[in-house]
């Protein structure tokens, strides 16, 4: 009896045994891959100890750095608005390409290594003197539901770069553009294929232009909102070749951006301006809400097109199905001589020229 009790116990732990190997639970990602930075801790030392397909999760707080990231498939995490990243002291800035250019956060590659599938998450980035979240050459980056707010320069900006997809954001109050699309900010050349970059979900507001693409083609802005900015959408091509264009403005709402821009060494004053296109070939406009945008500047009205500032003409553009309303000096304004531009089934009120409503 006395054996038996005890095989019996045996077998009942070695049962107890299997069936805990069966349920035990496996170990979480972020365990084997994950790195937490919490208040008072470096934000930059987590990135450099990270690798390749990592996540680094920044706890709320303020942490006073500019972040550079170089390594592919990294994901930094934030809590929304409780996680922010500004500028630190003078002297207390990391040593590396992104302070020194006055950026918040980098993701920096080169044109013989791209920096692909870098995701930024749920942060706030603020006060630095260029731009909030700053990417050249990079490949899939992926920017959602970040803040980038009171920037000198750019909220969110990139250059050289394919496939990313920025939605959910918002970027206010920064010097110049809230997104920026960009071929080069520091050389000329012909527009470059973004790969179907998409800019979408964002709010867009107070800053001097809402969203900018210059000097690129092939991409996609939707289901953005558009207000209190200088002019709300800026397409910018010029006569280099391949031209800016091939890309689609659709479903946003544009209203409202009548604050007033001083004009610049290569743009005049802008104030009151809904979508602009300069030196653009082959883009949609369509399906948009663009609404009391009013003004005084050459540049102002609810879709103008405008020859670029070195005489390349806008060519082969459709707008088409906006409602297009209470914008002046006009809903509708074609100041340029290009050809193939066509409006069709706009409901709007006025044009320059008129008879395109």
């Amino acid at each position: 009896m006395r054996k038996r009790h005890i095989k019996g116990l045996v077998s009942i732990a070695a049962a107890s045994a299997a069936g805990l190997c069966v349920v035990a639970p496996s170990v979480p990602a972020a365990a084997a891959g994950g790195h937490v930075v919490r208040p008072g801790q470096s934000i930059q030392a987590a990135v450099d100890a990270a690798q390749p397909g990592d996540t680094i999760v920044v706890r709320p707080g303020t942490y006073r750095e500019s972040v550079l990231i170089t390594t592919p498939g990294l994901t930094l995490r934030g809590s929304g608005n409780r996680t922010v990243i500004k500028p630190g002291a003078s002297g207390t800035q990391p040593d590396n390409a992104c302070a020194k250019a006055g950026n918040g956060v980098c993701v920096l590659g080169t044109a013989g290594h791209t920096v692909d599938g870098v995701s930024i998450r749920s942060l706030t980035v603020s006060g630095f003197t260029r731009s909030g979240l700053w990417a050249s050459w990079t490949d899939g980056l992926k920017v959602r539901s970040v803040t980038s707010a009171s920037n000198g320069v750019w909220g969110i900006a990139q250059q050289r770069s394919t496939r990313s997809d920025i939605r959910d954001s918002t970027a206010r109050s920064n010097g110049d553009a809230g997104i920026f699309v960009a071929n080069s900010v520091d050389e000329e050349g012909g527009a470059t294929d973004t790969g179907g970059t998409r800019v979408r979900r964002n709010t867009l507001t107070d800053n001097r232009i809402g969203f900018t693409a210059r000097r690129v083609r092939n991409l996609t802005v939707n289901n953005n909102t558009f207000t209190a900015n200088c002019s709300g959408v800026f397409v910018v091509g010029d006569e280099g070749t391949p031209r800016a264009g091939a890309m689609t403005i659709r479903s946003n709402r544009i209203t409202g951006n009548n604050k007033f821009c001083a004009a610049t060494a290569r743009l005049p004053a802008i104030q009151g301006s809904g979508i602009v296109l300069t030196g653009t070939e082959s883009t949609q406009v369509r399906s948009n809400v663009i609404r009391d945008n009013v003004g005084a500047t050459p540049l102002s009205g609810g879709v103008v097109l405008f020859k670029s500032f070195v005489g390349a003409k806008n060519t082969d553009n459709t707008i088409s199905r906006n409602l297009v309303q209470g914008n002046r000096p006009a809903d509708l304004a074609n100041q340029d001589t290009g050809t193939g531009n066509r409006f069709t089934g706009n409901v709007c009120t006025t044009s320059a020229p008129a008879g395109m409503c």
